[in-house]
């Protein structure tokens, strides 16, 4: 029996959640227009070599340079970087954090178990004076789904329960216990078993609440996380983006209610902040925009500076009880490398005030998506927090009807005109830019989105 075209565009649907699935007939068109036979060639030789999976292999294009906000392809193209899966923070080959890592490499390059080494102890010392309250103890991994691998982990032996409630739409990692906690058709549909006693609730989306909310928020979302806290009665952990990257961004008291759920039932409540931490959103840490600090919070990408793959777990010194176990253990875990650009990454957010650029930009860059808004009927809602802004494109404002189609359209439109940008659920163009970024590339980002959109409403 074959599916009906309306079942197959629906399943679709369901796996466009964290981006485009390399399966689109207008990407084979894009890469017919602009691909030269060059890069055609390694973009088969990369095919034929690397297992194919959704949202990577096969690829759209060869990278021969990556700088500041920009890429640059084989033929010499320049693009804007607005998604830089969320680890440039500080932008592309960030000269201090590369001088950093030389000078590193050239005395201690690697550190074998059992022992430790000066920027592993920095970091770490560096991480607990700037978190938020009781955040002062840390384990580091080599990337975040390892990292939201320890917290669970942490969470069981500090509770002595299994248990977790976390958020459908969610993205904590590929691996299968971060899977488990996500939720995302594309990573666990079809997998078979996953790690038993996850509970899912819905996320905190406004736009399109499920509770019927409309604009005046009344914390159903929130409630019913407690709701399943009660009744369940034996949770260890609650897990949850604090902003998801679509974005969804709740209200403050949205996670103070959780917050205090989370207390009054014994469970832990533990913030994935790895594609925003570090100042995205205009805050070292995206928690503090909400006035809650969570009993753990892993942090990652931006990281290692754009550069070397690291993640970090952050907990209350309080949940320093597994001593007599393993909860990461990986190779890396204290690479003096990795640890010396975290640092030079830090180091270099802070002194070039990177967190109030990030704020004050967002704010401009918010405020013309709203007057696009104003024009464009394509655009359902607008919103943003630091420099993570996202634009839902919707064929009917009333209906909400989700314009999937129309949003892939405007991605190809704006990368054939030197921006690129991440698709998310479909049709929410999500822009990340590095936080280096100047007023005149947001200017002509936005103006690029601007065309696209006019483009695509005119058809």
């Amino acid at each position: 029996m074959t599916e009906s075209g309306e079942h197959r565009q629906e399943n679709l649907g369901r796996l466009q959640s964290e981006g485009d699935l390399n399966l689109s007939p207008r990407r084979k068109a894009w890469a017919r227009k602009h691909i030269d036979a060059a890069t055609r060639k390694l973009l088969d030789e990369d095919a034929r070599y690397y297992l194919h999976q959704s949202l990577s292999t096969p690829c759209l294009n060869v990278l021969r340079k990556c700088e500041g906000i920009y890429l640059e392809d084989l033929q010499g193209n320049r693009i804007m970087d607005f998604h830089g899966n969320n680890v440039h923070q500080v932008g592309f080959g960030n000269r201090r954090v590369i001088e950093a890592m030389v000078r590193q490499m050239e005395t201690l390059s690697f550190c074998t178990r059992r022992y430790t080494n000066v920027p592993a102890i920095q970091l770490a010392k560096r991480l607990s004076e700037l978190a938020p309250g009781s955040l002062k103890r840390v384990l580091l991994a080599p990337g975040g789904a390892s990292a939201v691998g320890m917290a669970l982990k942490l969470a069981r032996a500090a509770t002595g329960r299994h248990k977790v409630i976390a958020m459908w739409d969610s993205f904590h990692g590929a691996s299968l216990e971060a899977i488990s906690v996500g939720g995302e058709a594309i990573f666990r549909s079809g997998i078979g078993p996953l790690l038993p006693g996850v509970e899912h609730a819905p996320p905190p989306d406004s736009y399109r609440c499920l509770w019927d909310c409309g604009g005046d928020c009344n914390l159903k979302c929130a409630r019913y996380i407690e709701y399943v806290l009660e009744k369940e009665g034996d949770v260890g952990a609650v897990i949850a983006e604090t902003v998801r990257s679509t974005p969804y961004i709740p209200t403050r008291d949205y996670w103070t209610t959780i917050r205090a759920a989370c207390d009054r039932h014994g469970a832990l409540l533990i913030l994935d902040e790895i594609p925003h931490c570090l100042g995205r959103t205009g805050k070292m840490f995206t928690c503090e925009h909400f006035g809650v600090v969570p009993d753990m919070l892993v942090i990652g990408k931006g990281l290692g500076g754009g550069i070397f793959p690291l993640a970090a777990l952050l907990a209350r010194d309080a949940l320093n009880v597994a001593a007599n176990r393993a909860l990461g253990h990986y190779t890396h875990e204290k690479n003096p490398v990795a640890c010396a650009a975290a640092l030079a990454a830090i180091d270099f957010i802070l002194e070039e005030k990177l967190l109030d650029k990030a704020a004050a930009l967002g704010e401009y860059a918010l405020r013309r998506l709203r007057d696009l808004r104003a024009e464009h009927p394509l655009i359902g809602d607008v919103r943003g927090l630091g420099l993570l802004l996202g634009l839902e494109l919707v064929r009917d404002q009333k209906t909400k009807e989700r314009a999937a189609e129309e949003a892939e359209q405007v991605m190809y439109s704006a990368l054939s005109k030197g921006l690129n940008f991440k698709l998310t659920m479909g049709n929410i163009i999500t822009l990340t830019p590095p936080l280096t970024i100047a007023q005149a590339e947001m200017d002509r980002a936005l103006d690029i989105i601007e065309a696209c959109l006019g483009e695509v409403e005119k058809r």
